[in-house]
């Protein structure tokens, strides 16, 4: 229990009449008849709000599994405790629901009216908070969050906050209430082949079976006007004695590994279209919950959603593309370097994809140092065939040498794709008009830096290597791309 506002002006009233009446003999019985006054309401206040005040209880109801940037609502419940003594209300009463860090919010503190719990009146329909009463002096009501990161999260307690009916205490009361779950990223492209459809569609490219020129056999099927004159097949047109071509399919059955760095190479706030983001405070406001939040301004400047590294958008992309190479009847395997390392075994099918989902959520990057040469060199004593391995990191100069003896002996049993997430913000100082010496100097530094990036690529694709240089938001799109035509060129 704590003092209240009440409490301090009273003490403050009775400071400046003591002072008054050490000036002033007349005052001096005042104060001290105020101050015997003062005592015993003070006392009486402290023990009516500790022994007749209700305490209320209090429940939460929240799905155990949120999606990141989506909204979710929070259902709270506050009823009068059933003791069989009727308690009295506390003159003010604010609730606060002590939400996890990684759950944006700004509905607390929640101030809530006596009377909707003392006479089960209804609340208005015009009102923008979704709250309503129900019978037996029961208050529910809904508050909206939005998770900005990945992984669990847990709800610890409420608390509650008394206010004396004479304003000259405060008494917290702690409800333990605990609720648990995870966060996972936004799947709905993946949940949605309409979704994907538009990924494809983005890419320029689109997911058609090709006749006649792919890698698989699929079904002979009679001639149709436009078919190759190379897909027809001759010993099945002499049995029928009518043309007969050869459908074929993009060859099934492959593998392909992604390798994902975790370490300080991706741990870089990514550039969105609000700017440069950085992890800004959420207002809150005293009103009953009717929520300041909303996906529309997730990621946004000043939002807690803004905090996202480039290793998130090469997580979402790593899923994306297992989605598709899953669709395509293809193997998946999955391993991590770097601040977190983790192997997932190559798998098929569609239930491979909610393993990946349930093994990866909870995946961040950290500020640790990542090896490339290490991280192929485990890939290569667990891969037992032919694969196509895509590493996402961000590629530099000094790469070339330290990966020049593992990339030989990988070019010799797998295809290996090498991706690398642009720098932009070197790419905006290397283009930029520079207005000084000092700001010449950083401009010929970054022109330098790119140049040695893009040659070291060069070099690499002489050698038989892919490599893919992007921005992490058409990450997605350019890996399917590239994924598709690794598989009709038949490079695997």
């Amino acid at each position: 229990m704590k003092p209240g506002r009440t409490f301090f002006i009273s003490l403050l009233g009775i400071l400046f009449l003591g002072a008054a009446a050490f000036f002033h003999d007349p005052l001096y019985p005042v104060w001290i008849l105020s101050g015997l006054a003062l005592f015993p309401l003070i006392v009486l206040d402290a023990l009516v709000l500790l022994l007749f005040t209700e305490r209320f209880s209090v429940k939460r109801e929240l799905g155990s599994v949120l999606t990141l940037g989506r909204k979710a609502f929070v259902r709270i419940t506050v009823s009068r405790t059933n003791t069989g003594i009727r308690r009295l209300l506390a003159r003010s009463i604010r609730l606060f629901d002590i939400y996890p860090d990684t759950l944006e919010c700004g509905a607390f503190p929640v101030k809530i009216n006596r009377s909707e719990l003392r006479n089960n009146r209804g609340v208005s329909r015009k009102k923008r908070t979704r709250n309503r009463l129900s019978s037996g002096a029961m208050l529910v009501f809904e508050y909206p969050v939005i998770p900005f990161d990945r992984g669990s999260w847990e709800y610890t307690r409420m608390e509650l906050l008394l206010g004396s009916f004479l304003g000259f205490w405060r008494l917290k009361v702690i409800h333990p209430c605990t609720s648990r779950g995870r966060t996972f990223p936004d799947f709905r492209k993946l949940a949605s082949s309409a979704d994907l459809g538009g990924v494809l569609e983005s890419t320029g490219i689109k997911a058609s079976r090709k006749r006649g020129q792919g890698l698989e056999f699929m079904s002979l099927r009679e001639y149709r006007k436009g078919d190759s004159i190379k897909a027809i097949d001759w010993r099945a047109t002499g049995r029928r004695r009518k043309p007969i071509v050869r459908e074929y399919q993009e060859e099934q059955d492959q593998q392909v590994l992604l390798l994902l760095d975790s370490g300080y190479r991706l741990h870089r706030l990514e550039e969105s279209a609000h700017g440069v983001s950085v992890r800004g405070s959420n207002a809150r406001s005293e009103n009953v919950p009717g929520g300041n939040v909303s996906e529309s301004s997730y990621g946004a400047p000043g939002t807690a959603g803004a905090f996202r590294t480039q290793f998130d958008s090469a997580l979402e992309a790593a899923l994306l593309i297992s989605w598709v190479a899953l669709k395509h009847g293809d193997g998946v395997a999955l391993g991590c370097f770097g601040a977190e390392e983790r192997w997932l075994p190559p798998r098929k099918g569609m239930s491979a994809l909610t393993d990946l989902i349930h093994s990866l959520y909870d995946v961040k990057s950290a500020s640790a140092p990542s090896s490339l040469f290490s991280a192929l060199e485990n890939a290569l004593s667990r891969l037992k065939r032919r694969t196509l391995i895509i590493m996402i990191s961000n590629l530099r100069e000094e790469d070339g040498e330290s990966l020049s003896w593992v990339l030989k002996r990988i070019r010799q049993r797998h295809l290996l794709l090498l991706v690398s997430l642009r720098e932009t913000e070197a790419e905006r100082i290397a283009m930029r008009k520079p207005a000084g010496k000092d700001e010449a100097l950083e401009t010929a530094a970054a022109f330098a830096y790119l140049s040695a990036r893009r040659r070291l690529y060069k070099t690499w694709e002489h050698l038989g290597l892919l490599t893919l240089e992007c921005g992490s938001h058409e990450l997605s799109s350019a890996l399917i791309k590239q994924y598709l035509e690794v598989k009709r060129g038949g490079l695997l």
